[in-house]
């Protein structure tokens, strides 16, 4: 990817970045507006996007094999709660508190490690923590508590998968890996849904569950992780603050979702202070 030009590695960048917000606009859709039910929907995506990796990997680089287990329940708890958050949140405020929590886990583990912020980091780092918390303060347009909390905890095991994944020099093997462990937990997750007799699923559900695991989860993970190398450090952390606001901009097209006011405020407090600490960085 790094010979490619630079046109092509804007465009491929922005394709990404509108695979990452499309994950939660399908999910949303599929709970919303089809009888998929939150336990299924998590099977079925990474399911899917275990089968496309695993053909990736298999047809470039034949016999290679990578992932963990403390890697795949990091993937596993990220993509449940992720669905179960969405059967209550809104697309932009449940993508804003997924890449919130994402970020801070991020920075926060850089700080346990022994980074110590600017004066502008800290302000950042605060303006963010601020935005998170008003977003989510008590009031008529404040998203429910728990699905809230559910959200952040999605974000927190994706901030450590990527933890875990940085640097490593065989992204697509491992995220391969990865999917192929996460699959069986999310395969047990159904199961036990299963049992409890909550299951329920219909073909449209299934489709954009389907999409969402083999192309903007599965192929959308395989070309970032291509297209990396092209850029800088902090061009590629930064570029991501798109994804919430693409996200939001999803639900209002394709789920007939109202951007609030709450959700823009916190939006602007939550990514400006994380652009804060990124550029600092």
């Amino acid at each position: 990817m790094a010979s490619l030009s630079r046109p092509t590695v804007y465009a491929l960048t922005a394709l990404t970045m509108v695979a990452f917000a499309a994950n939660s606009v399908l999910c949303r859709l599929a709970l919303q507006t089809t009888g998929i039910d939150a336990a299924t929907f998590t099977a079925v995506r990474v399911g899917a996007g275990a089968l496309v990796l695993w053909g990736i990997v298999r047809w470039r680089s034949p016999g290679a094999a990578g992932g963990s287990w403390v890697s795949a329940v990091a993937l596993f708890v990220y993509a449940a709660a992720f669905s179960f958050a969405y059967l209550a949140l809104t697309t932009g405020t449940g993508a804003l508190l997924l890449f919130g929590a994402v970020q801070l886990t991020m920075i926060g583990w850089g700080w346990v490690r022994g980074e110590r912020l600017s004066a502008g980091q800290t302000v950042g780092m605060a303006a963010a923590l601020g935005g998170l918390v008003y977003l989510v303060f008590p009031g008529l347009e404040a998203p429910p508590l728990g699905a809230a909390l559910v959200m952040a905890a999605s974000g927190v095991g994706w901030g450590v998968y990527s933890l875990r994944g940085h640097g490593s020099a065989h992204p697509a093997v491992d995220t391969a890996g990865n999917f192929a462990r996460a699959s069986v937990l999310a395969v047990g997750l159904g199961a036990a849904w299963w049992l409890l007799g909550d299951v329920a699923a219909d073909s449209r559900g299934l489709v954009y569950a389907i999409v969402s695991g083999a192309v903007t989860s599965g192929l959308g993970y395989v070309v970032w992780y291509a297209v990396l190398p092209a850029l800088r450090a902090t061009s590629a952390a930064t570029v991501q603050l798109s994804v919430p606001v693409l996200a939001a901009l999803g639900g209002v097209l394709f789920v007939g979702e109202a951007v609030t006011l709450r959700l823009a405020l916190a939006s602007v407090l939550t990514l400006g202070g994380i652009a804060l600490v990124l550029r600092a960085r």
